[in-house]
C-alpha cells in the first residue's frame, strides 16, 4: 500500500518468494486490497496484470478466482462488487486471464440476482471502454468466438437454449448500451420457430 507505482508494489512481492501452492494467498490478498479502496484503482489491477504475465500459475488463480468470486457477488456492497468488477475487466481486456472464465456466468432471469446483474453490466461497460465497443464485439461474436475457441464458454451469457433466455439476454445487453453484442442472439431469435396455436373449436 506504500508503493508509490504498480511496478515498485510488484518488485517488493516478488521479494516475498512466495512458496508453490501459497500463489492463491497472494492473488486473493490482492482482490481484497482492491475492494477496499472507496473507487477502483488501476493500481491494483496493473498488478493483478503483472504477476499474470510472469507467471502462467497466477493467470490461472485468478481465473479461477473470477468464478468463486462471482458466485459471491450477492454478500457485497455495491462499492466493493463495482471494484470487484472493474479489476477483473481489466485482467480480461489487457488478456491477462483467459475470458473462459465467463462460463462461470449464466445470464438468465432465474439464475442472476441484482447484484450479479450488476456485476455482470460494470464488467462489460468497462470491457467495452477500454477495448472498444467493435474490438469487443468482434471477440465475441460467433466468428471470433470460434476462432478464438470461446465459444462454449459465451453459451450462458448469450443462450440459444430457449427463446425466454435469449430474450432476456438481448434485453439485458440493450438495457446497459451493449445491444450490439447480441447481434448474433437476434438472428437466433429471427429465425427461430415461431410457435404454432392451434385454432380452437367447439
Amino acid at each position: 500500500m506504500s508503493a508509490v507505482q504498480f511496478e515498485e508494489c510488484c518488485h517488493k512481492l516478488l521479494k516475498l518468494q512466495i512458496r508453490p501452492g501459497q500463489e492463491v494467498e497472494l492473488c486473493n490478498m490482492v482482490i481484497e486490497c482492491c475492494m477496499q479502496d472507496r473507487t477502483y484503482l488501476p493500481f491494483y489491477g496493473h498488478i493483478g496484470q503483472r504477476f499474470c504475465q510472469l507467471f502462467e500459475v497466477y493467470r490461472d488463480k485468478f481465473s479461477e478466482l473470477f468464478a468463486s468470486q462471482y458466485e459471491s457477488v450477492h454478500r457485497l456492497e455495491q462499492g466493493k462488487l463495482r471494484n470487484l468488477a472493474c479489476f477483473f475487466a481489466h485482467l480480461m481486456y489487457t488478456d491477462s486471464i483467459s475470458w473462459a472464465c465467463l462460463s462461470a456466468i449464466t445470464l438468465t432471469e432465474e439464475a442472476t440476482s441484482a447484484s450479479s446483474r450488476i456485476f455482470v453490466k460494470i464488467l462489460f461497460q468497462e470491457i467495452a471502454a477500454n477495448m472498444g465497443l467493435k474490438n469487443l464485439v468482434a471477440k465475441i461474436s460467433e466468428k471470433g468466438a470460434q476462432e478464438s475457441n470461446l465459444t462454449p464458454y459465451l453459451t450462458g451469457i448469450f443462450p440459444k437454449d430457449s427463446i425466454q433466455n435469449a430474450r432476456f439476454s438481448v434485453n439485458y445487453f440493450t438495457s446497459i448500451g451493449l445491444g450490439a453484442l447480441t447481434d448474433d442472439l437476434r438472428n437466433f431469435l429471427n429465425n427461430a420457430p415461431k410457435p404454432f396455436y392451434r385454432p380452437f373449436s367447439y
